[in-house]
């Protein structure tokens, strides 16, 4: 077997065309756009190189044939507040080959040895966390766009290198046909008539006064609890939004505010995974205007919730359960929609797991980030669970 270093055009297109071999008979999976990934690895594109590094590996056959391929990373922003200095790998692929998938490991552990790490996590993101986490272990079906898919034999080729669960995932869907709980709907007509609760949507035209307030939110209300919190920058957002606008609803992004101050955010996407299945990766001009012509013959009825947060003063009062009940009064204008996917939610956070089946989610999907210390020896500690 031989790997190879991506370092030039050749070896790049060699990294994307690895998935589009070993998926080209599984009609579930659906190739991410070549550029998404690609910007992952750009120094220019992934703010995260300012204070990290990457590199990535394509392995090929003894015949020549591409068998497999990892990605090493760091960011050193995060790397030391662990117990030990940890790096990540990710957008692992590979046979159905012990072998083959240990020299990948091997190459990526001997990679952050070397820049000074004593574990690796994976398989990861060099980036935020809602995009291409975890593993997928239970639950093999659609999926969403930027959300983990895998072999199923990936599993066990983890864990036959020793790789141990650091954390789990759920992946809840909703079947938005039906009506939600009366229960629920009660809870959240009481906390709209409240009048020192505002709820709005987003709007492009105030995106810049609303995007402060909605980091501000994501920043208070996820660094009370995950370990190695790492900021959200408003011009991440924006940039985000912009990328998504003609496929993006603004009905699908909302605010909530106790006297003018903000304190609970919510943001889907449609699932554009149900349109990007046709293009195998690539987003040319034609694929641009089939793309445009699909949403607006409807095609998307999935959309996927990638984030909820509530700072910690105002958890249990129910605002989720508004962002809730506008949500369906939104489907209700929009019937095409009939399924909802919330993904993921960490085991490291129970309230929000308990929300979603309040709800009448159902765990369709899990998933596991795993963690290897380097030296086999050490205790192994597990990312901590609330009580």
């Amino acid at each position: 077997m031989n790997l190879i270093i991506v370092n030039d055009k050749k070896t790049r297109q060699e990294f994307l065309d690895v998935p589009k071999i070993l998926y080209k008979h599984d009609d579930t999976w659906v190739c991410p756009l070549d550029k998404d990934i690609e910007a992952i690895f750009d120094p220019e594109k992934n703010s995260n190189f300012n204070n990290g590094e990457a590199d990535r590996w394509i392995l090929k056959d003894d015949h020549g044939h591409l068998a497999g391929r990892i990605a090493a990373f760091i960011d050193y922003n995060t790397a030391s507040s662990h117990d030990q200095p940890t790096g990540g790998i990710g957008f692992f692929e590979c046979i159905n080959n012990q072998k083959a998938a240990f020299l990948l490991f091997n190459t990526a552990e001997e990679w952050l040895k070397g820049k000074g790490m004593e574990a690796m996590d994976g398989p990861i993101n060099f980036g935020e966390r809602d995009r291409y986490w975890g593993l997928l272990v239970d639950g093999f079906t659609h999926p969403s766009y930027e959300v983990a898919y895998n072999h199923r034999y990936y599993r066990e080729l983890f864990e036959l290198y020793g790789f141990k669960t650091y954390f789990k995932q759920e992946g809840f869907h909703l079947d938005i046909t039906k009506k939600l709980p009366d229960r629920f709907i009660k809870i959240a007509e009481w906390v709209t008539k409240k009048p020192e609760y505002r709820f709005e949507h987003m709007s492009w035209k105030n995106l810049h006064k609303q995007i402060p307030d909605f980091v501000e939110v994501y920043n208070t209300a996820w660094a009370s609890f995950a370990e190695n919190f790492k900021p959200l920058k408003s011009e991440y957002v924006i940039k985000t939004l912009k990328k998504v606008k003609p496929v993006i609803e603004e009905e699908f992004i909302w605010l909530a505010y106790h006297k003018d101050i903000p304190i609970s955010i919510y943001l889907m996407y449609p699932d554009v995974n149900q349109v990007l299945k046709y293009f195998n990766g690539r987003l040319n001009l034609f694929h641009k205007l089939k793309f445009l012509y699909l949403i607006k013959k409807k095609t998307i009825t999935r959309a996927r919730g990638v984030l909820m947060g509530v700072i910690p003063k105002y958890q249990g009062l129910g605002i989720e359960s508004v962002f809730i009940m506008n949500l369906a009064k939104v489907f209700e204008r929009k019937p095409h929609y009939k399924e909802l996917e919330f993904s993921w939610v960490g085991d490291f956070n129970p309230k929000m797991k308990k929300i979603f089946l309040s709800v009448g989610s159902v765990t369709a999907k899990e998933y596991i980030t795993y963690r290897y210390l380097f030296d086999r020896n050490k205790s192994f500690k597990r990312y901590p669970i609330p009580e």
